[in-house]
């Protein structure tokens, strides 16, 4: 579906950047205060952006995927990540609380029904949210598809995608005794909840940095390191979240009740080359959602900054502002 050269930048599909026209703090309980902003129409079609991770944030980049003449933007820091507080805490913060807090922030908002944009981790709330509360999605646009399940983890966290990436895999697996390398997943868990700020930080990087050195279909397999505060809140946000399964009853639980989407139209951009969320999720939730259309990007990988799921993106924003 990639129509576009890959070595163009995905800056050029997107729209000029804009400022937000609201932006507040929302008490949403449990001793969290979530920050939310809007941008575009005021009086435009709603659509709320869920970003990834767990514990990514959001950027000013995600409003420049929208018509700022036809679209009424929501995005907001889930708890715990971002401008949203307190920072890095995971105290009264699981998926359900987060998909009590969109309905908080729609009723709010007053929106009665809104297009629901996600991409990996923002794919697995977006979904969990239309199911539990289908009668307020219009739409679903979903990126890089995470069903938050232990196949996948295992993929990331047990060696799959490391057959790929060995020398980060190395970096990310090495910082671990071998005595407890089975079960890295728990392992950084014991380190990133030590208390010791400087050892969680370290070991925060180094989570961090395994993740971003394969977002990119074009990475060299060096992730980089995160700013400490960032990489705290990711890193601790996302093993929490891995730890417990997602909060999910069940493993599989998003196509066991998958369902409760009938008649809920929807668009899967997946690339081709997606080493963290790899596409046989994206095909499986296409299998089982006769509404939703499957479009693999050719030549791309996870991130949302790649230029063909940009483009695909933006494409497929233009045609529901045009419906």
């Amino acid at each position: 579906m990639d129509k576009f050269p890959s070595q163009k930048r995905a800056v050029q599909y997107l729209y000029p950047p804009i400022d937000p026209f609201d932006q507040r703090m929302v008490d949403v309980g449990d001793g969290h205060r979530v920050y939310v902003e809007q941008a575009g129409k005021p009086d435009g079609i709603p659509v709320i952006v869920l970003h990834g991770g767990p514990g990514g944030g959001c950027s000013p980049a995600m409003r420049r995927y929208f018509d700022p003449a036809v679209f009424r933007v929501v995005l907001f820091d889930q708890r715990g990540c971002g401008r949203s507080r307190p920072h890095a805490v995971v105290s009264n913060n699981t998926t359900w609380d987060l998909v009590a807090d969109i309905e908080r922030i729609r009723s709010l908002l007053g929106i009665d029904k809104t297009v629901v944009f996600g991409g990996s981790w923002g794919a697995t709330l977006a979904l969990v949210y239309a199911i539990t509360h289908p009668e307020r999605v219009a739409h679903l646009v979903l990126r890089g598809v995470f069903l938050m399940t232990r196949r996948e983890l295992d993929w990331f966290y047990g060696g799959g995608a490391g057959q790929f990436w060995p020398e980060p895999w190395a970096r990310f697996r090495d910082m671990i005794p071998k005595d407890e390398q089975g079960d890295l997943i728990g392992a950084y868990h014991r380190r990133l909840f030590s208390g010791d700020l400087r050892e969680e930080t370290r070991f925060a990087q180094a989570w961090s940095a395994w993740e971003n050195a394969l977002a990119s279909i074009h990475s060299a397999g060096h992730g980089g390191e995160s700013p400490g505060d960032y990489a705290r809140a990711f890193a601790r946000l996302e093993n929490h979240y891995f730890v417990n399964a997602g909060f999910l009853e069940t493993d599989g639980w998003i196509l066991q009740n998958i369902g409760a989407l009938q008649g809920i139209p929807g668009v899967i951009v997946q690339g081709r080359y997606d080493m963290i969320c790899p596409p046989r999720s994206a095909w499986e939730l296409a299998r089982e959602w006769p509404d939703s259309d499957l479009r693999m990007v050719r030549n791309a990988g996870h991130a949302l900054s790649e230029p063909g799921i940009s483009s695909e993106l933006v494409r497929i924003m233009d045609q529901i502002g045009e419906a």
